[in-house]
């Protein structure tokens, strides 16, 4: 099984691409919704990291991708965009 990261920021992309994570960069709740879809009906995908910042744009589409389905498991990651975190935050939790 592969992850997959759907992120809102490039740099989060970059790294990940970086650790050999395949994903893509959207924007738009329609683009998100379109993403969703597409990771549930591919079967080799097993996570889906998506960065927080979806979470607390569109808690509804990302809830029902959470709830809808057993696989793939759906994890929100911290990016640079955290909320009311310490500085080193994603410093801190990597390490």
């Amino acid at each position: 099984m592969k992850m997959f990261l759907i992120s809102d920021n490039v740099d989060t992309y970059t790294g990940m691409r970086l650790a050999g994570v395949e994903g893509v960069v959207v924007h738009e709740e329609d683009e998100l919704r379109a993403e969703l879809e597409k990771v549930m009906r591919d079967k080799e995908i097993g996570i889906v990291l998506l960065t927080e910042k979806f979470g607390r744009d569109f808690p509804e589409l990302v809830n029902e991708a959470k709830s809808s389905c057993r696989v793939p498991l759906f994890v929100e990651i911290p990016d640079r965009h955290g909320t009311g975190r310490t500085r080193n935050y994603i410093a801190d939790y990597v390490n």
